[in-house]
């Protein structure tokens, strides 16, 4: 009997033995469809009849006939005539779909939501959260999208979309008790300006926002949704909105995730989808390893299981501090190990190893092999400096470091069955080898060396072949001891095999998408390799195992193992990659280009996340830009991502690229150099270097007026008002910061406005006019908070208490600093908290209370240290007059002492006291 699947998560469609079959037209679809609602039942022709044809002349009931024996004919393409059918049966005046609740997208995605939800209630989050991700993975669009107007299926398409809405809630409810509030922050404010009736949309937000420290946030939110329901719909808010105010006002401990993840929910690691099997002696190497030295290396050729087996063992070895698990296949470029490492733990490059030096934990590095003297300098490196980190690294040769261990990865043996059996019941739901073909299978892993991802490649293929034709197909058995060259060998010939086994148009995918050097969704597949419709044939290569699908709130992405990667590029012409190369640097540059238009708004969180996730595209797109001569392209790309690499402080990344470019791209026009050499005087500033800052900032106002572009022309203006207030020429700072301001105001771009005031505002208090600098600073956050450029209200808001310290109102300035400490934490945005930090040590100084001031200026030089950052250098007028509040007020041994202890905090402990609940002195 044939293997039938039917998919209406999206428009209705059905495989047959893995093929797409032909339905025909909107009414033929649309009595599938009346029959699917009914399965497991029969429903009746008259049924079926005033479904599909409501309102409309009923057809004769040949008609209706001739419609069943098309669809008998599309779901048993290999029923003789006359014979029964066992898919589509007559049941009395009507019939009956015969087909598995596993075969019906929608039943299995309510089997998935049901489980997750049970292990969501048991605190089961991440196993539910693999539920829930496995489950919104089936939609592929709307319910049943292709068959509207059908008012039959109106109520089904509606629980759907319900189901669909809880699957979802519950999968941020997953991710914020896992600790991963942060990552749905994006997604929880689209949900509620989505659906506003939603409560739980709502009481989620404000609890994600809250555990990022964002109280003052996430109390707004709640005040939003209260505001909207009555405003809008007449509604009381419920008791749930009421309680969660009242404990986030109360600081309820209740509130809080759990401070240590079990080995279940670690969020820092990836959660496989299929199941590990075998291992158990290597599996028990690497963790006895572990436990004796501070670095493990686990080598083999591609293809034998690295990855899997450290990702298994990580997940043993939970604690507070991780463990991490550090991609670096992706990585092309050797100077940017330590970048990669400290983008994954969410801490800028410079304080990587003071971050490390204070914890216990684990990190894995996958794929080193590219990179080895790079990985092998940076792990020698803080091995020596940081005594709690230990390293589990993956390597086709060990790193070559002393104290090393080495755990060598052999082919699978007796495991190997077990691997293929399990991987073949995925494509053939139900299947239990006899003998015979066990002991093909059996055949078939000596024939593959026992290499996993060669005897995963197989396995997929047991959908359209069978145990036999596999075997035939595959090259014979070693007739030796195989080395591990001869074991690369045979995994390129397996993949070769699977590649062999495509049809053209597959082949053809397969090799272009080689060009994408980390993960990629269905738009970019079909704009890079050229393929508009490449949906089916991306699916056909994730059945085949050609490629991996990775699981998320948004679309769906895709990457190809790196092995894979390899064999699919070296099929392509010269002529082709280079024709790929150029189409890839056009898709980066359209998003990343979309993306900065974001980053000042409300979604800038979100694009923040994309850009970060995405940095191995944009890499690569600039790495080919320079080889290739396209120096425009490198600008346009540079240019774009300049403020998100000043959000993270990716500051040497962000100069290199951009000064490269420049160099490159002389005869660019001139509006986007001078785009550029703003992003050059932004970095240059952020680095402390005042002379490179203001040289570029003057470089590209000359460039954007010859252009007449009047937007960069007054961002270039504000750059210099600031830079010159800084260096305290205030008469030249106010005329650029006035002209700037204007400007903004004529063009209407609010988040111009928002910081050209912001600069007006901080030049008028240097030069005592307290008035109007509050007045602009004042509209500045009302406008940034209208246009949700959360960073320049910060920064609007933390020169406004620099002004309430100037007044001799140092106890307001310690309550906007505990208002402004919140979101620059969750922003992960260390320098701006630095400042922060330095400023509110001076108002606890004008308090009177100058002790906890001197623990903050302790905590702030370390850190800053760290970083090479001083708020001292950055901010040569306030800087040291701060500095100089807290020395004055004590007696340098008190100071000394007090300083010394402040070295020694966390950057929690000196929030606390930011927040005026922390150390008493």
């Amino acid at each position: 009997m044939s293997t039938v699947e039917i998919r209406v998560l999206g428009g209705l469609s059905v495989r047959v033995d893995g093929a797409e079959v032909p339905l025909g037209g909107p009414k033929q679809r649309a009595v599938l469809a009346s029959l699917l609602l009914a399965r497991p039942r029969s429903v009746s022709t008259g049924r079926i009849i005033d479904d599909v044809w409501d309102g409309e002349t009923a057809p004769s009931l040949t008609t209706l006939h001739a419609y069943i024996a098309e669809l008998r004919r599309v779901l048993e393409p290999g029923r003789r005539i006359r014979t029964v059918a066992r898919v589509l049966t007559t049941e009395g005046n009507g019939y009956a779909l015969r087909v598995d609740a596993a075969g019906v997208d929608s039943a299995e995605f309510a089997r998935l939501a049901a489980d997750g939800a049970r292990l969501l209630r048991d605190g089961d989050c991440g196993p539910a959260l693999a539920a829930f991700d496995e489950a919104l993975a089936l939609w592929r669009g709307p319910a049943y999208g292709d068959l509207d107007g059908f008012g039959f299926l109106d109520a089904e398409i509606r629980r759907l979309d319900q189901a669909h809405d809880t699957v979802t809630l519950d999968r941020f409810e997953a991710l914020i008790d896992l600790g991963r509030h942060n990552e749905v922050l994006g997604d929880l404010h689209a949900y509620a300006a989505e659906q506003p009736l939603a409560e739980r949309g709502w009481r989620l937000y404000a609890l994600a926002l809250y555990r990022a420290g964002r109280q003052t946030d996430a109390l707004d939110v709640l005040r939003t949704a209260e505001d909207l329901l009555a405003d809008s719909f007449g509604l009381d808010a419920s008791p749930v909105l009421r309680d969660l105010r009242t404990a986030i006002l109360r600081h309820d401990s209740q509130l809080a995730p759990a401070s240590v993840a079990s080995p279940e929910t670690i969020p820092h690691l990836p959660h496989p989808v299929s199941s590990f099997i075998g291992r158990a002696d290597d599996l028990a190497a690497t963790e006895r390893a572990l436990a004796t030295a501070r670095l493990v290396t686990v080598t083999g050729p591609a293809g034998i299981g690295k990855t899997r087996l450290a990702i298994e063992t990580a997940h043993r070895h939970p604690g507070p501090d991780g463990p991490w698990f550090v991609d670096l296949a992706d990585l092309r470029q050797p100077d940017l190990v330590a970048t990669q490492i400290a983008r994954t733990l969410g801490v800028p490059v410079e304080a990587l190893t003071h971050v490390l030096a204070a914890r216990q934990t684990l990190l894995v590095l996958d794929n080193c092999e590219h990179l080895v003297d790079a990985v092998r300098d940076w792990c020698a490196q803080t091995l020596t400096r940081c005594p709690g980190v230990r390293i589990l690294a993956t390597s086709r040769e060990a790193l070559g470091i002393m104290g090393e261990v080495i755990v060598d990865l052999p082919p699978m043996t007796a495991d190997a069955h077990r691997l293929f059996t399990d991987r073949a019941a995925n494509v053939l739901p139900g299947w239990a080898p006899d003998a015979d073909e066990s002991a093909l299978i059996d055949r078939i892993c000596v024939q593959l060396d026992g290499l996993p991802l060669a005897i995963e490649l197989a396995a997929a293929q047991c959908r359209v072949l069978s145990l036999s034709q596999i075997a035939a197909g595959l090259p014979g058995p070693p007739v030796t001891e195989p080395d591990r060259a001869s074991r690369h060998r045979d995994l390129g010939q397996a993949i070769a095999w699977s590649y062999d086994l495509l049809p053209p148009a597959e082949q053809a995918l397969f090799e272009r998408l080689s060009t994408f050097a980390g993960r990629f969704d269905l738009d970019a597949a079909a704009q890079v390799t050229a393929t508009p419709d490449a949906l089916p044939s991306v699916a056909a290569l994730v059945r085949k195992s050609l490629l991996r699908v990775e699981y998320g709130a948004g679309p769906r992405r895709y990457r190809m193992l790196t092995a894979l990667r390899a064999f699919a590029a070296a099929k392509l012409s010269t002529s082709d990659t280079a024709e790929l190369a150029a189409r890839h640097r056009v898709w980066v540059t359209g998003w990343v280009e979309a993306a900065e238009s974001g980053l000042r708004g409300f979604e800038a969180y979100a694009e923040i996340r994309r850009l970060e996730s995405d940095q191995a595209e944009a890499r690569a797109a600039l790495t080919s830009a320079l080889l290739d001569g396209d120096g425009r392209t490198a600008l346009r790309i540079a240019a774009a991502l300049h403020w998100f690499w000043y959000r993270r402080g990716y500051i040497t990344e962000g100069l290199t690229w951009l000064q490269s470019a420049l160099d490159l791209a002389r005869d660019a026009p001139d509006s986007l150099r001078a785009r550029a050499l703003l992003a050059v005087a932004g970095l240059s500033y952020l680095r402390g270097d005042a002379a490179t800052a203001i040289s570029a900032a003057e470089q590209a106002h000359e460039a954007a007026r010859r252009a007449r572009d009047r937007l960069t022309t007054t961002y270039a203006v504000m750059h210099l008002g600031h830079f010159r207030a800084l260096l305290g020429d205030l008469d030249t700072a106010y005329a650029h910061a006035v002209t700037a301001e204007r400007g903004a105001r004529a063009l209407r771009v609010p988040w111009l406005q928002t910081e050209s005031l912001m600069i007006l505002g901080n030049v008028h208090r240097l030069r005592g006019d307290t008035a109007r600098a509050r007045a602009d600073l004042a509209t500045a956050i009302k406008i940034g908070e209208g246009c949700g450029h959360r960073w320049a209200t910060g920064s609007a808001a933390w020169t406004a208490m620099k002004s309430a310290i100037d007044a001799g109102e140092p106890e307001a300035a310690l309550a906007m600093a505990a208002d402004i400490v919140g979101p620059l934490e969750a922003d992960l945005d260390l320098t701006a908290w630095l400042v922060l930090a330095h400023t509110t040590a001076a108002a606890f100084a004008r308090s009177g209370r100058p002790e906890p001031g001197a623990l903050l200026l302790g905590a702030v030089q370390t850190l800053g240290g760290h970083i090479g950052f001083s708020p001292e250098l950055m901010d040569p007028i306030d800087g040291p007059r701060e500095a100089a509040a807290v020395r004055d007020a004590l007696p340098p041994a008190v100071l000394r002492e007090l300083v010394a202890q402040g070295a020694q905090l966390s950057r929690v402990q000196a929030n606390e006291i930011i927040a005026g609940v922390g150390v008493r002195v």
